[in-house]
């Protein structure tokens, strides 16, 4: 018996996101990061290097710096993409979207983060939403990490039957945590300038039948984004149903500010004793004993971890692409085995 070829992966931009998804990638069985690509000099792709992943600059003029920088660099970007069968793209907000032409001139799968346009791919994607529209696409696009935990939540609630509209407002942090010291905000809050904020159309592309508008303002903290909704439902329902709705997606965790999980630093130091790297939280971390029914009125608050939530969406967008695994449940599975979510946070 033939053993089952690997997919293999390129990560163009080793940066907060970037890291996350080699790092995700290279757990998987039955994908080979092929390579990262970066532009930098500094500490950040000598991580890459250090962690045993082929480095490549981004050009000719790239690899050069990086060489004369005493790295060790296998290539450029176009040597990269000439090995693999998909592409990650995690570099800066609209640089990306430039990068589509060359992937397409070469024929590689792609995949973009949410910072660009839901056109640049015609797809947006989160596995538990619709994954088997992805199968087999030339291209997509893992949307943000707010708008993957609006996705997510309200996904698990729609497939229980329980969802009619839902109304959320966000605290979102101000700048990634690295950047803290160089920009973000203090002392003031910065609401979004307009009702709706760009999640709530941004969910809808990739569900067009959810009902959800979204508000949010900008906070002088680095850590998560905190998440509250209001949800109407189809019909009233008790907590537990609602708990079990939310409970059956692997990639929800349900925890309790009475076991001590009152604030998100908190959250993010029991990811730290779990050992999960860089404290990734994977899943939407919802507060079950916060969660409040009012006969068909439910009202919920959940954390976001920016830095990790996407990534098990990106490696499970790899295999749709790729075809490696046509079963959104299997790959969802596969996923959260290698990368250790389910078992952690379920009390």
């Amino acid at each position: 018996m033939s053993t089952p070829t690997k997919i293999r992966v390129a990560v163009n931009g080793y940066g907060v996101i970037g890291k996350r998804v080699a790092d995700g990638v290279a757990r998987q069985e039955d994908m080979i990061l092929a390579g990262v690509a970066d532009i930098g000099t500094d500490w950040r792709p000598r991580m890459a290097i250090r962690n045993g992943f082929p480095l490549f600059g981004a050009t000719a003029e790239h690899a050069d710096a990086m060489r004369q920088a005493g790295m060790d660099v296998a290539g450029t970007l176009d040597d990269l993409l000439g090995e693999v069968d998909v592409v990650v793209d995690c570099t800066p907000k609209r640089v990306a979207a430039r990068n589509v032409e060359l992937y397409r001139r070469l024929g590689r799968k792609f995949i973009l983060q949410g910072g660009e346009k839901h056109e640049a791919t015609g797809h947006s994607f989160v596995a538990e939403a619709n994954y088997a529209s992805a199968v087999g696409r030339d291209s997509t696009r893992v949307v943000s990490c707010n708008t993957t935990s609006i996705v997510r939540t309200l996904t698990a609630l729609k497939k229980a039957g329980l969802l009619r509209r839902a109304r959320g407002t966000l605290l979102r942090r101000a700048t990634d945590p690295w950047e803290s010291h160089q920009s973000g905000i203090m002392n003031t809050l910065v609401p979004e300038e307009q009702i709706p904020s760009h999640q709530g159309p941004d969910a809808q592309s990739v569900d067009p039948a959810l009902d959800v508008i979204t508000m949010a303002v900008k906070v002088p903290e680095t850590l998560a984004h905190l998440h509250y909704w209001s949800v109407q439902m189809t019909r009233p329902a008790g907590k537990d149903e609602v708990l079990d709705a939310l409970r059956a997606s692997s990639r929800i965790a349900l925890i309790r500010m009475s076991d001590g999980l009152a604030a998100l630093n908190v959250v993010k130091e029991m990811m730290a004793d779990i050992g999960r790297p860089h404290d990734n939280l994977y899943e939407v971390a919802l507060w079950a004993d916060m969660l409040r029914v009012e006969g068909d009125e439910l009202f919920y608050a959940y954390m976001v971890d920016n830095q990790a939530i996407v990534i098990p969406e990106t490696v499970d967008a790899v295999r749709a692409l790729t075809g490696g695994e046509p079963d959104a449940l299997a790959s969802i599975r596969r996923t959260d085995a290698a990368l250790g979510i389910g078992g952690a946070l379920v009390w």
